[in-house]
């Protein structure tokens, strides 16, 4: 997130002749080895709390309740995630950070253990500042890491955190590549398996070396804070989707977190953000209240189809093969050796799309399984796609030979 001011924060007709995947796994792929897991997939409560009364330890403890009851652990969502504000206003009398008493007075260890009872993880947020991003209040703000990264990174683990969200404000100025390489070397000494998230919002072009030694991020921000909008969702969209080849198996581009269910986008847009961000290889973090979520919007984070596409174990982001007249065709090569296609209409009316199998990288006239991954129904055809799209909407296949 960024300053305040900046982080506010008849389905599709399809007639296609083409082909896609045979059967998708029921299930999300599970996640990979320590050392390169798949993108991430889990909640964050800013985007639907930021910094209101509403965010306390009861409603997190009521978020991972729903994870269970509501499937999404069963989907693969794996991480439940506590954003900016829940930390005291100043360090203890030794230098060490303390858990807000009035919004987490069980403290951050008690409520890690709840979530690992639910069989999830665990994260926490910070920045490499001497703040964090929320505005200073009377003189005071949360404290940051800046110069505390050894400190901190032994509190986290101390507390059980598996996961550290570290972010980019008040931060003096100071090198970036220092500042997040000095948190990865300490949370690599702590010797807790810690996956490290950079929020650095793509002002240093992080893809182009926080994924490599010696930071070695899980995943790094490439855009400033997404907001509620269709032009927002967009915008990264479009920032996000050039930088396909700096993504590899364990090391993530981060367009930021998902908005699906905060009601500013209808559920077409959701959809085809769902859609993006999957094919994208991006993490999947709801940012939604799931204590309130809409039947409509919860169906869209438990589509498993396309889920598995963006868990899908070769890693490798989809590459944008068609950006022309509002209509964009990316393309996700898969394990199985079956591809992933998504057609998304950005324009503000409907749209007859046409893609070629060449466009696609198939053979002409070869004959193949087409899967559609929000009709859930199955195609034969000749590797080539036609779809009337809504204005903004988007088509998803998986596809292989027959």
């Amino acid at each position: 997130m960024k300053l305040k001011n900046h982080r506010r924060a008849g389905w599709l007709r399809t007639a296609v002749s083409f082909a896609v995947v045979s059967v998708i796994s029921a299930g999300a792929a599970a996640a990979g080895a320590a050392s390169a897991p798949l993108p991430q997939m889990g909640f964050n409560n800013w985007n639907s709390t930021h910094c209101r009364d509403e965010f306390d330890e009861a409603m997190i403890r009521g978020v991972a309740d729903k994870f269970i009851s509501l499937g999404l652990k069963d989907a693969g969502y794996t991480y439940v995630n506590v954003d900016d504000c829940w930390a005291n206003w100043q360090r203890d009398k030794d230098g060490a950070l303390q858990a807000n008493p009035k919004r987490f007075p069980g403290g951050i260890k008690a409520l890690a253990a709840y979530i690992h009872e639910h069989g999830l993880k665990f994260g926490l947020y910070s920045s490499a500042g001497t703040s964090t991003c929320e505005p200073l209040q009377e003189n005071r703000g949360f404290p940051g890491g800046l110069g505390h990264e050894k400190q901190d990174a032994a509190t986290f683990a101390s507390w059980d955190v598996d996961y550290l969200k570290y972010d980019n404000c008040n931060n003096n100025k100071v090198d970036a590549h220092k500042r997040y390489l000095d948190m990865a070397n300490a949370l690599r000494a702590t010797h807790r398996q810690i996956f490290f998230s950079m929020c650095e919002w793509g002002e240093n072009k992080p893809w182009l070396w926080a994924g490599k030694p010696p930071v070695s991020a899980q995943s790094w921000r490439t855009t400033g804070d997404i907001t509620d909008t269709y032009a927002s969702m967009l915008k990264i969209f479009k920032q996000n989707v050039v930088l396909d080849k700096y993504a590899s198996l364990g090391h993530w581009n981060d367009p930021d977190m998902l908005e699906v269910g905060n009601g500013g986008m209808t559920d077409v847009e959701y959809q085809s953000h769902f859609s993006l961000w999957a094919i994208m290889a991006s993490p999947l973090l709801v940012g939604t209240d799931i204590r309130k979520i809409k039947p409509d919007a919860l169906q869209i984070l438990l589509n498993k189809e396309v889920i598995a596409v963006d868990q899908d174990p070769l890693g490798v982001q989809g590459k944008q093969v068609r950006d022309a007249d509002g209509i964009h065709v990316i393309v996700k090569p898969m394990k199985d050796g079956s591809r992933a296609v998504a057609v998304f209409n950005e324009t503000d009316a409907a749209v007859d799309a046409s893609v070629t199998a060449k466009e696609i990288g198939l053979k002409a006239a070869a004959k193949y399984k087409v899967r559609d991954l929000w009709q859930h129904s199955d195609a034969s055809g000749d590797g080539s796609i036609k779809v009337n799209l809504p204005a903004h909407a988007i088509a998803m296949y998986r596809i292989s030979n027959n």
